[in-house]
């Protein structure tokens, strides 16, 4: 990563960090407003159904007791017989305004009833508990109608004459009417849930839509088991409401219905995607503004430190020459001359380490050369005393001699041949001819012919081809002089047998060969000095076999690599590339 390139982003970091902390600020500190305005508007809104609740309860309250004050009410305490009363609750409750009324006799007969008239002469014995009713006001009460139960808001006022009592017991139920007459502020909504049977059921959820019932019955569920007040937020995004579940209970604090008091939570989501896209927008801009300031600021500082780049490179691609200039005198232009010093020095010391790598060299051919062909002249030079001493001392073996002498004497010029060969090889490597080559193939067929060479060495080989791969320009007879010598090395460093695998993997704009065996393995220092010329670890051969290697693929202009350890083996690994490069 550049300098520039890491300003930028100590930049672009800053101005986002610091507005998705301002943002952040923002969001939360709107969102505790809103959820302080939103408990406000709940609570006002508790307080306006409770005071709704007692208005009614008192309107209630005041009708029972004017009815039970009434002529018409004395007149059945004292009747001995009620029947011809039996439809005078209907008319009292119309002319008192209440949806539910009935009259019940001291011993707790019903004498009319105004929502149920068929029930005349039943029996409603929770009037004949011991209870201060006149105190009590109004209160809540599950009614039972012909078309089923109901919630409903019910006081109940006595009347006593002629030794004779009368219960009047009316109200109002609490349904969608009752709801409707609440002052709701804009994005809330109440529901109401009748609890009168047990367990839960969708038809009691007054007030609500159909989506509403899976979504608020758990929290009515909650509410039944404890019996006190829940909030919760249903739903997601745009479409969130924060639900106050309260509870409302009867005169014997038996749990009759749920109060569901919603707000929407539309404005609070659109307030903070304002939010969001404002710093957002915000954040574009830092970043814009940390582009150019960072594109001014290191414009001055990297163009010079670009040129030493340049510098340093082509000194690094053989140009040893190269030097920066720099006339400022700050630590960038300290910075400069120091590095023409060097390649300077490094231009001098190149030369005395030329000179002394050439020294170095013939030393090592020389050595090579006196060690390959003492081995061969040896043989040489006693054949040729044993054919002087028999042809001087025994003439009648001469010919016997000198057969088999000169059969020696071919055989190590033979050698010697072969030695000169393998020099003159290393030392002219042709031009490759390119072509298309497949290395599957290549692979395959190589393999074929070491099949009997594997079989003598004890050695398994195997092939993992990639299918994938596709033909890769190289030429064919220096590819397959490679892999046959990796092949070698490989039954070498095995001498006890062992598994030589060779892989080929398609690479993003190349391929991969790679010869690996379960071998002997290397050293760390025998790992860097493989390729060098004239260096074996056998105890045999003349160490150019890995060198022609290494020469064959940078003619490829690829890269070829060693993985090894002691007791673990060795990988060689080639890559190439199909547009004739290091993938």
């Amino acid at each position: 990563m550049t300098f520039r390139t890491r300003l930028l982003l100590i930049f672009t970091v800053a101005v986002v960090a610091s507005v998705a902390l301002v943002e952040w600020l923002v969001t939360d500190s709107t969102r505790q407003a809103f959820e302080r305005m939103e408990t406000q508007r709940v609570n006002g809104l508790v307080a306006q159904f409770r005071k709704e609740f007692a208005e009614r309860g008192q309107q209630i309250v005041r009708a029972v007791d004017g009815i039970a004050a009434s002529e018409a009410a004395v007149n059945i305490a004292i009747s001995a017989d009620y029947s011809p009363y039996y439809n005078e609750a209907a008319s009292l409750a119309s002319a008192h305004g209440l949806g539910l009324l009935e009259l019940v006799a001291g011993d707790g007969t019903m004498v009319s009833s105004a929502e149920w008239p068929a029930r005349f002469g039943y029996q409603e014995d929770w009037l004949r508990e011991p209870a201060d009713w006149e105190s009590r006001g109004a209160f809540l009460r599950r009614e039972e109608l012909p078309d089923g139960a109901t919630l409903s808001l019910v006081a109940v006022g006595t009347v006593s004459a002629g030794g004779r009592k009368l219960y009047v017991a009316g109200g109002q139920q609490l349904d969608r009417e009752f709801l409707s007459s609440l002052v709701l502020p804009e994005g809330m909504r109440v529901l109401l849930y009748r609890n009168l049977e047990p367990g839960f059921s969708p038809a009691e959820l007054v007030g609500g839509r159909a989506e509403d019932v899976p979504r608020v019955r758990p929290l009515i569920e909650q509410v039944q088991q404890r019996k006190r007040a829940i909030g919760r937020t249903l739903g997601s995004g745009a479409a969130a409401e924060t639900f106050h579940a309260l509870p409302l209970t009867g005169y014997q604090e038996d749990l009759l219905g749920v109060l569901l008091i919603s707000s929407s939570r539309r404005d609070l989501v659109e307030l903070e995607s304002v939010l969001h896209r404002t710093g957002v927008g915000v954040a574009a801009a830092g970043i814009l503004l940390g582009i150019a300031l960072s594109w001014w600021a290191t414009a001055r500082v990297t163009r010079p430190v670009r040129r030493l780049a340049e510098s340093a490179a082509r000194v690094a691609t053989g140009d040893w020459g190269a030097t920066v200039e720099s006339s400022s005198a700050d630590e960038i232009g300290q910075l400069a001359r120091a590095f023409n010093r060097m390649t300077h020095e490094l231009v001098a010391q190149r030369e005395c380490l030329v000179q002394a790598e050439r020294v170095a060299a013939w030393r090592e051919l020389a050595r090579r050369l006196a060690h390959e062909l003492k081995n061969p002249l040896f043989p040489l030079q006693i054949t040729v005393e044993n054919m002087q001493r028999a042809r001087e001392h025994h003439p009648e073996q001469f010919d016997e001699v000198f057969r088999e002498g000169t059969a020696t004497l071919l055989d190590e010029l033979a050698d010697l041949k072969q030695i000169i060969g393998r020099f003159s090889d290393f030392a002219k490597m042709p031009t490759p001819e390119m072509q298309p080559v497949s290395f599957n193939e290549l692979v395959s067929d190589t393999l074929k012919l070491f099949e009997p060479q594997f079989a003598q060495a004890r050695v398994r080989a195997n092939a993992a081809l990639d299918p994938r791969l596709r033909p890769v320009q190289a030429d064919p007879d220096q590819m397959t002089r490679v892999l046959r010598n990796l092949i070698l090395n490989a039954i070498d460093a095995m001498p006890e047998g062992g598994t030589l695998t060779v892989r080929t993997m398609a690479l993003e704009g190349g391929v991969r060969l790679e010869v690996s065996d379960t071998g002997l393995g290397l050293t760390p220092e025998e790992s860097r000095r493989l390729f060098t010329p004239y260096y074996t670890t056998k105890t045999h051969g003349t160490g150019l076999g890995l060198a022609i290697v290494q020469s064959v693929v940078s003619d490829h202009h690829g890269r070829i690599s060693v993985e090894s350890a002691p007791g673990k083996g060795t990988t060689f690994r080639i890559d190439l590339s199909y547009a004739g490069g290091v993938p």
